[in-house]
Order: C-alpha cells, then structure tokens, then sequence
C-alpha cells in the first residue's frame, strides 16, 4: 500500500494528484522550482523538496534530483503527471531501481510508445490504421502540407505545420527546438496533415491481470497551436460503428505493448470519418476529467489502485449524461495567442460543487474547477498558461454548453488577461454548438471570435463612478463636507484607456455628461452605451453601479488594484486601466521598433541578423520563449537594421526594446533605453 506520494510534476495536475492522496489518506510531498517556492501546489503539500533553479532542464526535467527529493522525503511512491518526464522511460526505470513505487506504465510500455515513430510501426503490426510517416529531407511537394511533431512529447508542443518546402529548414529547427525546452528531447518527425480532421481519442485503463478499458470517447479538435482548449465526452456526432472501431483499436494498442495503468490513444478523423492512429499517450491526460464526469470515475484513484496491484472490474461502469471542459489561459487570443503573465488577484467560479464527480443520474448540471492557482498568485513566464480546467457535466450536450458557457461568462478573473471571453463566444458558436468543428476552426474563425467585446464604455463609466463612491463615503471630515454645496459641482473626470467620462455628484447622486458630441438616442432598444446610449446613474457603490442604458437596467461590479479595474457584468467582463490625469513625460521607442511582446527568453535570432542587415516587412527576426512555447517577432517594414538589443539567453520584460527597422525614406533611428512603458511599437508576435 503506498503511504506517501511525491508527484514529480507542478501546477494543476499536482493538485489535482493530491486532492485524490487526500481522499485516500495518503500523504503527499512537491517539487518545486525557486520560481514556484509559493506556488499552490507547494503549499497543499504535507511536504516540499526545492529543486535549484527556474528553467525546466534544471528542475522538473531532473529525474536524478526528483528521485533524490523522494526518497528525503520518506515518499515511497512517484505520480509524474502530465508532460515534463511523464513519458521519459528513463526517468521510470529511475523510480523503481530506487525501490519506489512507480504510478504508471511499465516503462517499456512507455519506450515503445514515448518514440512516436516506434508506435506507428508497433500500431502498423497490430493493424490500426495510420498515417504513413515522412522523411522531411526527402520531401518533396506532393507530400505537403506536412506536421512536424516531437517524438518524445504531446500537448501541441514541437508542432508546426509545413506548407512550402522552403519552410521546412526553419520548421524543423524551431520544432527540435521547442521540443528539447519541453522534454529534453530533440527529435522530430513528420506526418501528412489531414485538413479539417478531427481529433478524436479514447482513455484507456489497464491493471496487471489482463483487463483493459476503453472509456468512451473525448473530442479535442477545437486546439490553438496544436494544443487543446475544449475538450468533450463523448464526443458529438460519431456513428456507434465507428465509435467501437476506435475502442477495438485503443484496446489493440495497449495490448500490443503490455500496458498497465491510465493512457489515450489518439486518432484523427478525416473528413469523410477515416480514422488513423495519431499516437499513444503512456500519462494521464490534462483532459481526463469529462471522462471521469461521465463514467463517474476518480482516475487518480484508479491509477493508485493499478500500481498498488488491485484488479479492475472485468468491465467499466456505463457512461452517462455529457462533459465538457474549457482551459482557462493566460492569453491574448487577438495577439498571436501571447502569453499574459503578473499577479492573479481573484479567480472564482460561482457554482462549483465539491468533489470529483456527479452524483449518479443527476438532473442538474454540475459545475467543477480543476487549477493550481489562488487569489493573489502570481504568473510566470517559465512554464505553461493553463490558469484552471472549467468542467460541466449535464444529462446533454445542450445543457452542458450552455452551463459551461454561463460559468464562465459569470466568472471573476482578475489579473492578467485571459482567452475567457474566446471561450464563452466559441461555447456558444453555431459550428460549436452544431458539432460542425475540426482542428482549424480558430484558424479560420479567430477574428470573428476575438472582435472587442461591447460595452466597455458603460465599464468605464460604473468603474469612475464606482472610484467616485468609494472616496466619497465614509465619515472623515473632508468626506461630510464635500458632500453637499450651494454651487454647482464642476465635472470630475477620470479616464480609462480611451474611454473619458465626465460626471458630476449631485444632491439626487451623480449624473454622468454626454461624450462630446453626443447628441441623444433616448429609448433605443438593445443599447450598450458603446454608441451614445443615455446612461443613467441608478445606483452607485464602492463595488456596485447600476446603470439605466437605453431603457434597461444593468449592474456592473467593480473591483480596483492600484490602476488596474476589472468590472464584471452578466454580459461580459472588462479590465480597464486608469489614465493619470496628467500626461508623464518620458522615453518613447523610436519608429520602426521591435518591443518585447511578453517577457520571456531570447532563444535565438535570424540566421545571419546583425546591425545594418536588410529586413523585409513581415520576416521573423527575433524568437521569444515564454510559457514553454516559441514566439517570433517579426520585421514591422522593410529596411534596415539599425540597432540590435537582443541576444540569445537575454532576459526581457514586457516593452524591452529588442530592435529598431529604418525604412529606406525615414532618417537613422538612435538607440534608445529599455523602456518597459514604451508606446508606438509595431511588433507583432505568431
């Protein structure tokens, strides 16, 4: 029986193990890097072992040291979680010839299948259909387009797709790149890419004594760079034949290399239904929890119970009702997906029930939030920028986005931006709601679903008056004395991004002032106050405004840190920055500047870059390494290169100048100071 757990792993999934290890009275030990020394997971431990450093090849990619922190910690089994050594055979053989206990597959399970390469051939073998894999340096053009993967890894991480030849060099080299940041393996293969595809895979559980699950299906096709951000079980709109098929093959598969413990076996469907074997994931899933919803399962606790030697039931229990889950980023889906990163102030989803899973044949919908984030956290650059794991379980699919949607719509997330407002329009989107998706749904439907969301001035307004409120309550004298006069008050004003609002505190409360050239739409219907609505102040408080705009009352709560004002409405949530009311003077970038997007890590610089080389408009210079993931900042125009800050290894922040592009007509731009408040730049980051 195992007694004490490290789970060689951080964030979520670490919580996630230990909420189980709880349940089950087992005590639990973190490991953590300097950059997570207060991280969630660090504090739920029993206990924590520091690994030295921040970059994951100094920390959670040292299986030597984890093994170390194991054993000083009296634990006497390793749980790896999800990515990082989850699929390192090496790093499993360490854990057993340490005489742990290892929570997962055997590793030549995972030897056979952590090779993606070695898995086609094995599944080929086995007969499970598949796509034939490709060597890039005999490519030609007939096999385009192509998907280059890591050999060694998942979660979208080493992916690029490949539609000219001419792009396969840098592809290659930036994938074999990103791979070795994520698993400390290199390799990359490639496959043909199946436009429109869906990805679609089977959860599969198997013990010692020759009893493997297959549990249903989970569709994961709606994916940003590769990785998932919806996921659903089971997944919508799939024949019963085809769906036994998928099963028969996952059963295949995990038989065919003596599996043990829980995995996915990914397929892609083509658009006319073909399935093909993708790959094998010898882990847990970051998306197991629909399938736990659905069976009414603790996987975790099944995966404990397989290491420890217990028997499954010969089979599974039947499925019920539909789940869906939704990843909580911090994002900026309009910015090329960019990561966001500093304090998290508030994360609440109004709702959430206790425990793993539904109550069996449940009516209602059911709400639950997977994270290893908590109020006043703060998020980094170092590794991923899942802030939580939204999950609804209903009788239907219908009912399940809809309770999905109304969660998060209804969500307090205050911080750093978030793909929330991406999810609630992608939850609610006809191809969505109709089944009708694939895998380049945001490909095609990014703009449309990151279009600004209505409303903000109406924010702005309840957020100064909600700032007006709150220094105008209380009993201090200057308080009592400036809330009456004979005079009239002059309009206060106070400005939130572009947004100026002008009010006035009356005797009867604030009145709020037209914006300049307002000249009135009283009455119309459905207004939003974004197009000259009247507005007006039905009730102001320091955290609450309510507002009557175009005949309908609406309330908007309202929460500051410092500058930074997040109001939260039935319809859409807002972050806002207050403007100060005079101007600061200082350092502006020059024309033509390339800032830093994100804070985050030089990795690496256009073959041949150097001051006063010549640049084309739109040619990727710099590469920026934030959250585990690459990010190219690109030429704003042709020109030349007048100055160059950036250097492989170089640590920037956001604003951090990096390089300057003089167009032909324009004059040499000076070097300007590293300025992380700099205005006018013209990067962009993919």
């Amino acid at each position: 029986m195992i007694e004490s757990l490290l789970v060689a792993n951080r964030g979520e999934i670490a919580c996630r193990v230990f909420r189980t290890c709880r349940a089950r009275g087992i005590a639990t030990v973190a490991v953590h890097s300097d950059a997570d020394a207060g991280a969630l997971h660090v504090r739920e431990a029993d206990a924590a072992v520091r690994l030295p450093g921040a970059a994951p090849a100094d920390t959670y990619l040292r299986g030597d040291l984890i093994v170390k922190a194991a054993l000083a910690a009296g634990a006497d089994a390793v749980h790896p979680g999800y990515g990082f050594l989850s699929e390192n055979a090496e790093f499993a053989r360490a854990v057993l010839d340490a005489g742990l206990v290892w929570v997962g597959p055997p590793p030549g399970a995972i030897e056979a299948m952590a090779s993606k390469t070695r898995a086609k051939e094995l599944m080929a073998a086995a007969g499970v259909p598949l796509l034939a894999p490709v060597d890039p340096a005999t490519a030609t053009g007939a096999d385009l387009p192509l998907l280059l993967k890591a050999a060694a890894g998942g979660g979208g991480r080493g992916m690029r797709i490949v539609r000219e030849l001419a792009q396969m060099k840098g592809e290659l080299r930036a994938a074999s790149a990103e791979a070795t940041s994520a698993f400390g393996d290199g390799e990359v293969f490639a496959e043909p890419y199946v436009e429109r595809g869906r990805h679609v895979e089977v959860q599969i559980l198997a013990d010692a004594h020759g009893t493997v699950w297959a549990l249903g299906t989970r569709d994961c096709s709606l994916q940003r760079r590769h990785q998932k951000v919806i996921e659903e079980s089971p997944a919508p709109g799939l024949p019963d034949e085809l769906c036994a098929v998928l099963r028969e093959a996952a059963v295949v598969a995990a038989r065919a290399v003596g599996y043990r413990g829980a995995g996915t076996v990914e397929f892609l469907l083509s658009p006319q239904g073909r399935p093909y074997f993708l790959e094998m994931n010898t882990r847990l899933q970051v998306e197991h929890p629909v399938t736990e919803e659905v069976f009414g399962l603790d996987l975790v606790a099944l995966q404990l119970a397989v290491a420890e030697g217990a028997a499954l039931p010969a089979e599974p229990p039947p499925s019920e009702g539909h789940a869906v889950e939704a990843r909580l980023y911090a994002e900026d889906p309009a910015a090329g997906w960019a990561p966001q990163t500093g304090r998290l102030h508030t994360l609440e989803v109004p709702g959430t029930a206790p425990g793993l899973v539904p109550v069996a044949a449940a009516a209602a919908p059911r709400l639950r939030v997977d994270t290893g984030y908590s109020d006043g956290d703060t998020i980094g650059v170092h590794y991923d920028a899942l802030l939580a794991k939204v999950i609804v379980w209903a009788p239907t699919r219908a009912e399940a986005l809809r309770a999905l949607r109304h969660a998060l719509r209804r969500a307090r997330v205050h911080g750093p931006g978030t793909n929330r407002e991406l999810l609630v329009r992608s939850l609610g989107h006809p191809d969505v709601t109709g089944g009708r998706f694939d895998t380049g749904f945001y490909e095609r439907r990014l703009d449309a679903l990151t279009t600004p969301v209505p409303g903000e001035r109406c924010a702005a307004v309840a957020a100064a008056l909600a700032d007006a409120a709150a220094r105008t309550s209380g009993d201090t004298l200057p308080a009592r004395i400036g809330g009456w006069r004979n005079v009239a008050a002059p309009a206060q004003r106070k400005t939130y991004g572009e947004h100026e609002v002008r009010y006035r505190a009356t005797r009867d409360g604030f009145v709020v002032e037209a914006e300049e050239g307002y000249e009135g739409r009283e009455g119309r219907e459905g207004g939003n106050g974004d197009d000259g609505d009247e507005v007006r102040v039905v009730a102001a408080g320091p955290h609450r405004v309510s507002l009557e705009i175009a005949g309908v009352v609406r309330h908007f709560d309202v929460r500051a840190y410092g500058d930074e004002v997040h109001v939260d409405t039935a319809t859409g949530a807002y972050r806002l920055i207050a403007r100060p009311r005079f101007s600061e003077t200082g350092h502006r970038a020059p024309p033509g500047s390339l800032l830093a997007p994100m804070p985050g890590t030089v990795v690496r610089l256009a073959p041949g870059l150097a001051e006063g080389a010549r640049v084309t408009a739109g040619q990727p210079l710099i590469w920026l390494e934030a959250m585990k993931m690459e990010h190219r900042v690109i030429a704003p125009a042709s020109g030349t290169l007048t100055a160059l800050h950036a250097a492989p290894g170089r640590q920037v922040e956001v604003g951090t100048l990096l390089a300057v592009v003089t167009a032909p007509d324009a004059p040499d731009a000076p070097d300007a100071p590293d300025d992380p408040h700099a205005q006018d730049a013209q990067e962009e980051s993919a």
